[in-house]
């Protein structure tokens, strides 16, 4: 084996040939300061779709950002064709810092977390009132994935004429949470779009809720016609005929007005990512408390200090109550 002393010339030393002829791989990315701005609006199959300006464009990862992938509601950096023509590619080459993320796991059990949304800025929670009935379970745990992820929650109950919301509505009074109770006749007439409207104005809000409790038709009711063919444009970059909430979509409320994300239904929602320690920013009556519980106290065992802050009457013994039972659901199944 020939060895180099320390001054050794650097002609001297032999290097590989490049058998494929193509330039040596290097470690330096480009900046790709002259990227253009877009925003996801829904993934399929590797390829997604991006509004940039006022184009739909159809763009692939780029290989640099590894194993990082992007979400529905993302803002990204792209280059390449942004024309949005037909047959065109662009390429993310960069993934902007998330404001929100809404996450999930398939259940309790699996390690691996699945972002959903990002930037959202509120996350409304369908649920019918009857047929089929409404899943406490579900609700509470959709809650306690939107406080963990910085979203503000909305509770949207549909239905209305086949049973009345007083009995949800005293189960939830105690979290301060905004709702809007709304019927079939309602969604027909328009009336209840426009209250729903209210709550969204200027907003990112994704859409969550049990397969049947009408968010897909309260979400078309929400979304201008004219904004509407967006869908289709979407669904024609894509492949699909028609979007079926098979993946999340983002659509626009109007110019300006805020966005709404459609998700798909979700027969449970798995919590496993969460850590409990984050959902007591979501009480802040109560947060002050915590700060004499003993080191990773669960807020749910004998020594922990936000029973004597309550006793003290800093905080309505309710919104202990509450915030206790949003940290179980990671204990209990849902339906249990």
């Amino acid at each position: 084996m020939r060895r180099y002393g320390k001054h050794t010339d650097e002609d001297d030393i032999r290097s590989r040939p490049n058998r494929k002829g193509n330039r040596p791989r290097t470690n330096i990315r480009p900046k790709h300061e002259d990227a253009a701005e877009g925003m996801v609006l829904t993934v399929d199959r590797g390829r997604l779709t991006c509004l940039v300006e006022d184009r739909i464009v159809l763009a692939m990862k780029a290989r640099e950002l590894g194993r990082k992938a992007a979400v529905v509601g993302d803002r990204v950096a792209l280059v390449g064709d942004l024309s949005g023509k037909k047959d065109t590619l662009a390429r993310i080459v960069r993934i902007e810092e998330r404001d929100s993320v809404l996450r999930r796991t398939a259940d309790d059990d699996d390690p691996y977390e699945r972002v959903v949304v990002a930037n959202a800025d509120q996350l409304a929670i369908v649920v019918a009132l009857a047929d089929p009935e409404p899943r406490p379970r579900l609700i509470d745990r959709c809650l306690v994935a939107a406080y963990d992820g910085g979203l503000d929650p909305l509770l949207v109950m549909t239905k209305s004429d086949l049973a009345p919301p007083d009995k949800l509505l005293e189960l939830y009074g105690d979290l301060d949470i905004p709702y809007v109770v709304t019927s079939r006749e309602e969604l027909e007439n328009g009336g209840a779009a426009a209250r729903v409207r209210e709550q969204l104005d200027g907003l990112v809000t994704a859409f969550v809720g049990h397969s049947g409790v009408g968010k897909t038709t309260l979400v078309n009711a929400l979304v201008p016609a004219d904004r509407r063919r967006l869908t289709g444009q979407v669904n024609a970059v894509t492949g699909r005929g028609r979007h079926t909430t098979t993946s999340a979509l983002a659509l626009p409320l109007g110019e300006n007005d805020g966005w709404v994300i459609d998700t798909p239904g979700v027969r449970s929602f798995g919590l496993a990512h969460i850590d409990p320690s984050r959902v007591i920013h979501a009480f802040p009556d109560l947060e002050p408390g915590t700060a004499g519980c003993p080191r990773a106290c669960s807020h749910d065992e004998p020594d922990c200090a936000l029973d004597a802050w309550v006793a003290e009457g800093h905080a309505d013994p309710a919104r202990l109550y509450s915030l206790r039972r949003l940290l179980a659901t990671r204990e209990r199944r849902e339906g249990d």
